[in-house]
C-alpha cells in the first residue's frame, strides 16, 4: 500500500504545494487540531493563543496555527455537515501522512488529536440548556460512513442494532452507523462534563425533527429519539458532524472527541438566552484541558 502512488485526480495539490480545499501545506498543521463549524469561531478560539504563527483562508475553511502554554495548536473551520467533514478529515490526514513529493503514504504514520467544539440541542431530560456535553459515541443518520470500509466493536454493533430496531417502525429508509470517541481523550474530558450519545443528522430542519412550512416524513422524531434506551445508553443531543469525525478518525487512526455546548432543548422547545457566553465558556475550558491538564 505504501508503494502506491496516489494519482493527481485523487490527491489534488495546488501549485503552491498546498492541499486543494484547505489550502494548507504539511508543515502548516499542529498534531492537536480543534475543529469548529462556524468560520467566525476560529478567531474566537485563536484569540486565546499566546502567539498566532499563521492564518490561512479558503472558502469556508479558515485555519489559524499558533501556540498556547508552549503547545502548538491548529484551529480550523469545517463548515456545517458531514459532507464537509469528509473533506476536512481526509485532507488533514493527507497533510500528516502522505508525502506530497512522492504521492506515497508515509511509512511512519501520525495520529492527530482532533477535538470538535460545537453547538448542539439536547433531547435528554438529564441535560439542560447552557450545559456542555462530551460525546461518548455518535450515531450517524447522514450516511457518510456507508461509503467507507469500517468495522465496529461488538458493543457498538449491539448498540446500533438496538437503536435501529427502535427507529425502524417510524423511519425505515435510514441506514444508521455508529462510532465512538477516543478513549484517551474522553478520559481527559470526562471528569469535567456530562457524557452522552450524539445523533448526527444530515440537515438542520426535518432531519432533526424541525418543521417550518414543509411536512416531515418522521413526525415524532424528537419523541422517538429521546425515548431510546439501551442498558445505560440514551441519546443526549443532536448535531451535524460528530459521527463523521469519529468514524473517519477511527479508520485513519486519529484520536477524536466532540464537545458540545447545548443551546436548545428540543423536548421543551427552548433556546439559550446567552449562547455566546456558553460557547465562550466551552472554548476557554477546552483550551485549558488540552494545554494544561
Amino acid at each position: 500500500m505504501n508503494d502506491q502512488i496516489i494519482p493527481e485526480s485523487e490527491l489534488i495539490i495546488n501549485p503552491d504545494g498546498s492541499i486543494y480545499h484547505l489550502n494548507l501545506k504539511p508543515e502548516d498543521i499542529a498534531e492537536t487540531i480543534i475543529t469548529v463549524g462556524d468560520p467566525g469561531r476560529v478567531g474566537d478560539v485563536s484569540r486565546h493563543f499566546d502567539m498566532i504563527k499563521q492564518k490561512v483562508s479558503n472558502r469556508e475553511f479558515i485555519s489559524h496555527t499558533g501556540y498556547l502554554n508552549n503547545k502548538r495548536l491548529t484551529v480550523i473551520s469545517t463548515g456545517i455537515g458531514t459532507d464537509n467533514i469528509d473533506i476536512v478529515l481526509n485532507e488533514l490526514d493527507a497533510l500528516a501522512n502522505i508525502d506530497f513529493a512522492t504521492r506515497k503514504i508515509k511509512e511512519n504514520l501520525t495520529s492527530l488529536k482532533i477535538i470538535r467544539i460545537g453547538t448542539s440541542g439536547t433531547v435528554s431530560d438529564q441535560i439542560g440548556v447552557d450545559e456542555i456535553v462530551v460525546s461518548e459515541a455518535a450515531i450517524g443518520l447522514d450516511g457518510l460512513l456507508n461509503y467507507y470500509e469500517y468495522e465496529n466493536s461488538i458493543q457498538e454493533t449491539v448498540y446500533l442494532e438496538a437503536f435501529f430496531n427502535h427507529i425502524k417502525p417510524y423511519f425505515k429508509e435510514v441506514q444508521p452507523y455508529i462510532a465512538s470517541a477516543s478513549e484517551k481523550l474522553l478520559s481527559k474530558f470526562e471528569p469535567h462534563y456530562k457524557k452522552g450519545t450524539t445523533i448526527t443528522a444530515c440537515g438542520f430542519y426535518a432531519p432533526q425533527g424541525r418543521m417550518l412550512r414543509m411536512q416531515r416524513t418522521f413526525a415524532d422524531f424528537t419523541k422517538v429519539i429521546s425515548s431510546f434506551r439501551h442498558k445505560h445508553f440514551r441519546i443526549s443531543n443532536l448535531e451535524m458532524e460528530t459521527a463523521g469525525i469519529y468514524g473517519l478518525g477511527k479508520i485513519l487512526g486519529h484520536q477524536c472527541l466532540s464537545v458540545n455546548a447545548i443551546l436548545a432543548d428540543r423536548t421543551k422547545n427552548t433556546f439559550s438566552q446567552k449562547p455566546k457566553d456558553i460557547v465562550g465558556k466551552m472554548i476557554e475550558e477546552v483550551l485549558e484541558i488540552i494545554t494544561v491538564s
